[in-house]
């Protein structure tokens, strides 16, 4: 399968200060571990535009867009939130992330590429939309299902979340649009401490308790992700790829593993192949042990990439 790799260099400007988990290291180690597999020559790498004002407002208010961009310092760090800070370079690394989920969009919808991979930061999935959150600015994974709904006339798109944190910003966002179906695990009760009792027949919303390992990680899924995924027939999936449910991510509390992150890879593929003409775009959003995040990001390309 032919798949798409964006990225830009300005999404390692973005530095939160010393130690914070965000760090522009993320996108360096998957991609150093991409190169030593060799994986990386396989894929085809494309540099990530700037998302527009109105790719952007899709999504978030434009009271919203205008105060960040109003907010972007000359030095040094400013908060948006308690855990999100800007420094001089963090507006155009968002707007980077932003765009790459656009134009991954574009190249799997032209038939350029199979499916897209996007290595980006600042992460998207808590920004709400009139509200940063939780490291993320913009939304991305959101501003994607919105280009693919309004640009190409698609009927519904799905996002699947398995991140160890709720998308709550992705879930306000959509919450009252019947044209995406969110199907999200996370562990619950847990940062941000929302999402167990929030859902409606389009989002598909699985707590998991702390320590749950792949055992119960496969078992939401298969319960609940793909018989609403079956039902709901989407014609493009999109993932919300976080990889700090990972056993050796001290920050999560869950268990998974590589092989959990290839085989929910394989189902979501299995479900794009039968309704969405195998259209997949997943977008990085957490992910904080650098090594189980390069590997399981690896293992999770690999399942896209495969024929």
């Amino acid at each position: 399968m032919s798949t798409a790799y964006l990225t830009h260099p300005d999404c390692l400007k973005h530095d939160m200060g010393f130690q914070h988990p965000e760090c522009p290291a993320r996108i360096s180690a998957i991609e150093d571990r991409l190169k030593v597999s060799g994986l990386l020559s396989l894929l085809n790498y494309y540099e990530a535009p700037e998302a527009s004002v109105e790719q952007l407002t899709r999504v978030h208010s434009k009271e919203y867009v205008d105060w960040v961009f109003s907010h972007t310092p000359n030095t040094g760090l400013i908060y948006l939130d308690g855990d999100t800070a800007m420094n001089p370079h963090s507006l155009v690394a968002a707007l980077h992330a932003a765009g790459a989920a656009v134009k991954a969009v574009d190249l799997v919808m032209s038939g350029e590429a199979d499916n897209a991979f996007c290595n980006i930061r600042p992460p998207g999935h808590h920004a709400g939309r009139a509200s940063a959150s939780g490291f993320c600015i913009f939304n991305n994974v959101a501003i994607a299902a919105a280009h693919a709904l309004e640009n190409y006339g698609l009927h519904s798109a799905a996002i699947a979340d398995f991140d160890v944190h709720h998308g709550n910003g992705t879930e306000e966002i959509f919450h009252d649009d019947p044209r995406v179906l969110l199907c999200s695990t996370f562990r619950h009760p847990y940062y941000p401490y929302c999402g167990a009792d929030t859902g409606n027949d389009h989002i598909i919303n699985v707590p998991l308790v702390v320590g749950s390992s792949g055992t119960e990680f496969r078992a939401a899924v298969n319960e609940y992700w793909l018989p609403a995924l079956e039902h709901f027939k989407p014609e493009f999936i999109f993932i919300s790829a976080g990889f700090d449910a990972h056993r050796e991510d001290d920050m999560g509390g869950l268990a998974l593993v590589e092989a959990d992150y290839i085989w929910i890879t394989e189902m979501l593929m299995t479900i794009s192949t039968r309704y969405a003409k195998g259209r997949i775009v997943s977008l990085l959003e957490g992910g904080y042990a650098l090594d189980a995040l390069a590997s399981s990001v690896t293992a999770h390309i690999k399942a896209l990439s495969r024929s």
